[in-house]
């Protein structure tokens, strides 16, 4: 059996202890998706993954498998994995939409329904998010994403359910978000955005959780659509 190894990048120093590979490997191709490295639609070849990897096929296709749940990985009889096609502008605006319903909502019920212990969770999170993500910037960006995903998911499960955090979680907006907006003046904005959400449920008002989280949503569809609208051909 293949000897699994740390992962290196070339021209980086080793990853910082985790887990297990398999978190190594997700984090890395999570970054190759995010910053387009592997492009929407290409195919992805475990293959040599696992050459340039340096560890065996296993470890690749649970992360695949994987990041097919997080909508950002498609896999097809007889071909295998490809990288999810970009959302179109008006599958976005569609997107945005609902997020527009849905979660200023899901923020007020938070600011009146959230336990101490999820409060606390929330904070974790918001920390994780203002930290320095470490020097491979499409690693960090991978990692900002899929934590933006959590904050914004835990506020919705506290605040309207599990069947409410179900629809908005099919939706997989932050991962494709951040495929559309690789730059670090996206993270910025979202963490002050951010903390405006947290100053209202740290309050408990209710009010000014769901007006924090309707201008979050207004704000973040304002950076990624002039975007879109120059990428007409996106499918």
């Amino acid at each position: 059996m293949k000897r699994e190894r740390r992962i290196l990048s070339a021209g980086e120093p080793a990853f910082a202890s985790r887990k297990s590979v398999g978190d190594d490997v997700y984090d890395v191709l999570l970054s190759y998706l995010i910053s387009l490295k592997i492009a929407p639609g290409a195919r992805i070849p475990i293959d040599q993954l696992s050459r340039e990897l340096n560890v065996s096929q296993t470890p690749i296709r649970a992360a695949l498998i994987r990041l097919e749940s997080e909508g950002l990985v498609v896999k097809t009889h007889l071909v295998g994995f490809s990288a999810a096609s970009m959302p179109t502008p008006g599958r976005f605006a569609e997107i945005y939409q609902v997020r527009r319903l849905l979660e200023p909502y899901a923020a007020s019920r938070a600011a009146l329904t959230l336990s101490k212990a999820k409060l606390s969770e929330l904070d974790a999170l918001h920390d994780a998010m203002r930290r320095p993500g470490g020097r491979d910037a499409r690693l960090a960006y991978g990692k900002f994403a899929t934590t933006d995903a959590k904050f914004h998911a835990l506020i919705a499960r506290e605040g309207g359910g599990e069947l409410l955090a179900g629809i908005l979680g099919k939706l997989h907006t932050h991962m494709h978000l951040f495929r559309i907006l690789f730059h670090s003046q996206v993270t910025e904005a979202a963490i002050a955005e951010h903390g405006a959400i947290m100053a209202a449920l740290h309050a408990g008002d209710e009010a000014a959780a769901g007006r924090a989280m309707e201008q979050h949503i207004n704000l973040s569809y304002q950076r990624v659509a002039p975007i879109l609208e120059a990428l007409p051909d996106l499918e």
